[in-house]
């Protein structure tokens, strides 16, 4: 039960009386001299209809003179309408029970209403004084029976905490110490910390928003609990005891850590103030400095100078650094820096390191199955790290130190790889076969084909985890991609129609043609005739079908943004896998059994460029950037590979990872792992178990933004989430994804403010993502 609702109980039963032996009171007198309670009249009259008080006449307020009352209580008062079951309460500010008695030196204003402390009852202690805030919270006879602070400053913050008070639950309130803190941090929000937070991300603001009061509060909270004085040490004195984060401040800067990009403000405020940069642990690998933005900056300068004195070292001195600049930095990722994107190096030393030992040992020995078991166990970790490097760098001069580090370990590992699988390729044959050796595969009732164009082995790997991680099921097959590499021979090969394509002799763009009518296959149409020919229905970009019979669909052009935007392709793959993950279940969710996904090449990407060999081009009909059409007749040099569609038709190679134009941060057209070998994914909703998961909501405690949640039951490997719509992950709300601690509990954090009173739903998750239990609430705990 709340303040509120005890409070009421307490005035109205102050009109019980034993009808054998009284007539009912005609109204209760509620006397207040110091007008303790004055604040929330309105909030309690409210509540009570029949709450009245004494002042100047304003009925709609039900306010007037002592004389009006009378008339309220005889009923002639037109303005009044009091149900008949409703004794009157009288609210008598600025008056004590006193001044009723004493009739004769009773105030005039009052005089109307001396009769009525005999005509009535007077709601008051059983000690017959008036009710003040404190006797109503300590009093265990009549009052609440609250353990309660008796010093001034504790008699002041109740008081102007009395709004919030009054809808606080009484339970809660019980068994704790009310004091000063307590009543300040109950008028500021309950959230001290996250007040102190703000008031450091924008003073005036803060400022602006909150009265006098609330102000007055926030100032007695800051100097009890955080030894700080806003009002006397000033903005840049707060900052810099966050960037210390000692004693009391350290659980601010943990609340900070957490959200960071909800104050982008402070570290503006940090760095306004002198950093302690003449000590020695200024300078150390793990500083308890690591809340100044400046010692952050400081690492990462002497991070860029490492990584600079790299150049022209042997790969293996360059893998040796690595490992040592990762042991110094790998500490900074976990701090606010980086997720501020404050700490780029910091980030890419993770990749690089993983590129530095993946890149150890060359793919450069063995048969085509060893370098195949090579490439997908370890060797596309490399590929994958090189993009996950680049994506961390933003500035000119980061990119250009990343640059060479991955130019002086990642180039030569990846041109001995290529060049050894060329060799083996001339002696022993193409493991991709050619059109007329590879069979169209069987396809069954309910399967959809996605066919992506550039999925890249590594990306595909991504896209494994990201489906799996939400409980799909993802089978994977490798395929060798159609030679040459590039999209007009490798997509009609991976159709379901590639049995009714072929090759002209004449072709030397490597577009093959219908092979009934002759009729090329540029443009995309005579192809999409040909799978509807065959019963495949075409699923455009926003069409998902009705899960029936066989589909077509095309999505993502992995390929088209590698060409645009080189090596900055990085930045945005990881969103466009998201994107092609979003489709693949859009698809699921309309009925399909299985998606199929295909691909018709790889690619090569390297910073700065990939290396360039010369083709004269009076010996070529047409060149790309890592295969051209020779001339007939013409001589060359370059390794010579027959065409998928037409092994009578060759075509040249270039060796290595090299291009024939130049600076090419990104091609494919070669014969390289990245290029040819590539994954088909089958991807199903899977069987899910969180239906057999037994696991119990014992506790949901909310502290600001922040929830508390303890459960009961079988929660290992459970993580917690906090979502608007529980089905659908892109509708969280908090920072990120909380596994349980052993002990059954977790706390996560909403990101935004403005969410705060909003129904939303707490979802536990298994490894897969799958939804095992939920419950309702509302975020910040409050009322929606």
């Amino acid at each position: 039960m709340r303040f509120i609702e005890h409070f009421i109980k307490s005035i109205r039963q102050a009109s019980v009386y034993n009808s054998d032996v009284q007539v009912a009171p005609a109204c209760i007198l509620w006397p207040d001299s110091d007008k303790q309670w004055e604040a929330v009249i309105p909030h309690l009259q409210n509540e009570l209809p029949e709450l009245f008080v004494l002042g100047d006449y304003d009925p709609e307020k039900r306010t007037g003179p002592a004389i009006w009352l009378r008339c309220v209580i005889a009923g002639k008062a037109d303005d009044v309408n009091l149900q008949s079951d409703k004794i009157p309460i009288f609210y008598m500010p600025g008056f004590s029970r006193q001044d009723l008695r004493a009739v004769e030196s009773c105030p005039d204003q009052l005089k109307p209403m001396a009769a009525l402390q005999y005509l009535g009852v007077i709601w008051s202690q059983v000690n017959a004084k008036d009710w003040t805030i404190l006797a109503f919270l300590k009093s265990d006879q009549g009052g609440l029976g609250l353990d309660v602070a008796l010093d001034n400053d504790t008699k002041n913050a109740m008081q102007m905490a009395l709004n919030p008070l009054l809808d606080e639950e009484v339970e809660l309130l019980k068994g704790k110490r009310l004091d000063k803190d307590h009543f300040n941090t109950l008028l500021t929000g309950g959230d001290p910390v996250r007040d102190l937070l703000q008031w450091l991300d924008h003073e005036e603001t803060f400022h602006a928003e909150h009265g006098k009061n609330e102000w007055k509060a926030f100032v007695d909270i800051c100097k009890s609990q955080f030894a700080f004085n806003p009002e006397k040490d000033g903005i840049l004195i707060g900052a810099s005891k966050l960037a210390y984060h000692e004693g009391p401040w350290n659980p601010v800067w943990d609340r900070y850590r957490e959200a960071p990009k909800r104050y982008p403000n402070i570290p503006v405020q940090i760095r306004r103030c002198k950093p302690p940069t003449g000590t020695l642990q200024w300078y150390a690998r793990e500083s308890k400095f690591d809340g100044w933005p400046q010692w952050n900056e400081n690492n990462e300068d002497k991070l860029r100078i490492a990584l600079g004195t790299l150049s022209g070292l042997p790969p293996h001195e360059v893998r040796k650094k690595l490992s040592e600049f990762e042991n110094e930095h790998k500490s900074r990722r976990i701090m606010v820096w980086a997720e501020l994107s404050e700490a780029p190096l910091a980030l890419a030393m993770e990749y690089l390191s993983v590129l530095a030992s993946s890149t150890t040992t060359p793919l450069a020995a063995g048969t085509i199955e060893d370098l195949m078991a090579g490439y997908m166990n370890a060797g596309w970790k490399a590929d994958d790290a090189v993009m996950k490097t680049l994506a961390c760098v933003e500035s000119e001069e980061d990119f250009e130190v990343v640059k060479k580090v991955i130019q002086s370990i990642y180039t030569p590992w990846a041109e001995d790889s290529a060049r050894y699988l060329q060799k083996v390729v001339e002696k022993s044959g193409y493991p991709g076969g050619s059109a007329s050796s590879c069979k169209t595969p069987h396809y069954k009732d309910g399967e959809c084909v996605l066919f992506v164009d550039g999925l890249r082995f590594d990306t595909a790997k991504r896209l494994v985890e990201m489906l799996t991680s939400q409980g799909y099921k993802v089978d994977e097959k490798t395929a060798w991609a159609a030679l040459p590499s590039i999209t007009a021979t490798g997509k009609p090969a991976v159709t379901p129609v590639k049995d009714k394509i072929k090759g002209e002799d004449t072709n030397t763009d490597f577009e093959p043609c219908v092979a009934e009518t002759g009729q090329s296959l540029k443009g995309g149409y005579h192809l999409k005739k040909l799978l509807t020919d065959a019963g495949w229905e075409i699923l455009e970009r926003s069409s998902n079908g009705n899960g029936n019979s066989h589909a077509w669909c095309e999505f993502g052009n992995i390929d088209h943004e590698g060409h645009d935007r080189g090596w900055k392709l990085s930045k945005h793959l990881e969103n466009m896998l998201s994107e092609i993950q979003d489709r693949i279940i859009r698809l699921l969710e309309n009925g399909w059994k299985n998606v199929r996904i295909v691909t018709d090449h790889g690619w090569l990407l390297l910073p700065g460029g990939l290396p360039k060999t010369d083709l004269p081009s009076v010996l070529a009909d047409s060149k790309w950037g890592r295969c051209a059409s020779i001339k007939p007749g013409a001589t060359t040099s370059e390794r010579l590979y027959p065409w998928y569609w037409n092994t009578n038709q060759y075509f040249a190679l270039a060796d290595g990872i090299s291009c024939f134009r130049n600076n090419m941060e990104y091609a494919h057209g070669g014969l390289s792992l990245q290029e040819c070998l590539t994954l088909e994914l089958n991807v199903s909703s899977g069987i899910s178990k969180a239906s057999a998961v037994s696991v119990e909501f014992t506790d949901i405690v909310w502290n600001g933004l922040r929830c508390y949640v303890t459960v009961d039951g079988e929660f290992s490997d459970l993580r917690l989430d906090i979502r608007t719509q529980p089905g659908d992950s892109s509708s969280s709300v908090i920072l990120s994804v909380k596994p349980l601690k052993d002990n059954g509990t977790a706390s996560v954090v909403v990101e935004k403010e403005e969410l705060e009173g909003v129904s939303a739903t707490i979802v536990l998750l298994n490894s897969n993502g799958e939804l095992v239990a939920q419950t309702d609430t509302v975020i910040g705990g409050g009322k929606e």
